[in-house]
């Protein structure tokens, strides 16, 4: 079970901390030190489990708790001390959506234990969403050339293409709507501009939006987020790459095109280690060899073809 941590004082995360992984099935998902931080990192990141402060800096636990049930809702336990003194607030949080409170316990103290138990066989009865396995994702990740290539590849697509399509291509922020247009008027699928929050559907491809890089969410959704911060690629093909390798819960195909650097080439190793049918671009049909060769170089790829050969290379997969 993974379980979160949102609090502001170091000796009560540390404390929560040792409680937590002193169970074998119990991990630690991420720290937050306010209510602003959890709600950016529930949203990249959802667990089983956030063990919510309730009095925090920036943003309590009671408006933390109402943003994260709206966009990344998960089972929140609101732990404090003074019970009586912050009743309007506690109150305030479980009609927002939290389970239930606990007093700040000590390390010897085995009431919070039994408290995640419990709130566990309650996660574990709840409805489950609905499976995506059944749908398989494309992920194409493209730079210098990259648009005469994607669209080449969407002008290739069968109408009938059972896929969700999602396409990384490193274009600033101003011009990506108009690219989106472009792609669109070349591709047998509806093309559109990938929003904060949207889901991913069969048969419509998507196209990163801003300056922001592209990820995908643990609900499947799409998040646009800084980081990282330090990459020169913008939107990076890494990040893409690597949170549909952690999150995409279906099969999934990964395309590295022509572009200068290496971006992409790292998280397609990735994919391809989690199971991805990966494709590179060959030298012959790139305009600049530089992330198809560096992928090639890591073993990243599962082929490496020429433009026209990708799209039946991709259809071969799924009819296996």
């Amino acid at each position: 079970m993974r379980i979160a941590v949102v609090n502001d004082t170091m000796m009560e995360v540390e404390l929560l901390r040792r409680l937590i992984t002193s169970e074998p099935d119990y991990e630690v998902a991420w720290v937050a030190r306010d209510g602003e931080e959890a709600v950016a990192k529930a949203l990249e990141d959802t667990p089983d489990l956030i063990l919510m402060n309730l009095i925090m800096p920036r943003l309590d636990g009671v408006e933390a708790t109402a943003r994260i049930m709206k966009n990344s809702p998960c089972a929140i336990l609101i732990i404090t001390s003074g019970i009586k003194e912050h009743s309007a607030l506690i109150f305030a949080a479980m009609g927002h959506g939290a389970l239930d409170v606990i007093d700040t316990p000590s390390l010897q103290d085995q009431t919070l234990l039994a408290k995640i138990a419990t709130i566990r066989r309650l996660i574990d009865k709840s409805p489950k969403p609905p499976s995506r396995s059944v749908m398989t994702l494309l992920a194409i990740g493209a730079s210098t050339g990259g648009p005469k290539a994607v669209a080449q590849i969407l002008s290739q697509l069968p109408p009938d293409f059972p896929c969700a399509t999602v396409v990384i291509q490193h274009v600033d922020a101003q011009f990506a709507q108009g690219l989106s247009e472009w792609l669109n008027e070349q591709s047998t699928l509806p093309v559109e501009i990938a929003k904060e929050n949207h889901g991913l559907e069969r048969g419509k491809v998507f196209v990163s939006s801003t300056n922001d890089h592209l990820v995908l969410t643990a609900q499947q959704t799409f998040h646009y987020t800084l980081h990282p911060k330090d990459t020169p690629f913008r939107p990076s093909v890494d990040a893409f790459f690597m949170s549909a390798k952690k999150y995409w819960r279906g099969k999934g195909i990964g395309v590295l095109l022509t572009g200068m650097g290496n971006d992409g080439a790292e998280g397609l190793k990735q994919l391809r280690e989690n199971g991805w049918h990966t494709i590179a671009q060959d030298e012959a049909t790139s305009v600049v060899y530089g992330m198809p060769k560096a992928a090639k170089a890591l073993g990243a790829a599962v082929e490496v073809l020429g433009i026209d050969s990708i799209v039946p290379a991709c259809l071969r997969y799924l009819q296996k």
